[in-house]
């Protein structure tokens, strides 16, 4: 089953992903199925930022989806995009972490 574009919470994304569910996001011109990005393991963001690109792609998308991408030869800025078009696709922002707060007490100096 494929979830549109509509936001998904991070406990979704991760049923998604253990019952095989992904969403729709636009990649170079064509709509892939790929599992939400809140449940993208962090073995498959290693591969992102050592720049196993394939490897990448190949754990996010759906495998007629990884066919797709194969066929695309997308450029650099083309996977850019579609991470950020999936993020937004499961209610997410690659890259934009709440993080902690920053605390409204003052400490004391020295």
């Amino acid at each position: 089953m494929t979830t549109s574009t509509e936001d998904v919470t991070p406990a979704e994304a991760q049923e998604a992903e253990a019952t095989g569910h992904y969403i729709t996001a636009p990649f170079a011109g064509k709509d892939v199925e790929c599992v939400p990005s809140g449940a993208w393991r962090q073995s498959t963001m290693r591969k992102l930022r050592i720049g196993d690109i394939d490897g990448f792609m190949e754990d996010v998308l759906s495998p007629d989806s990884y066919d797709i991408y194969l066929d695309l030869d997308p450029t650099n800025d083309e996977v850019s995009e579609f991470a950020n078009a999936a993020g937004e696709a499961s209610g997410e922002q690659m890259g934009k972490s709440g993080g902690p707060k920053a605390s409204s007490r003052r400490t004391r100096r020295r």
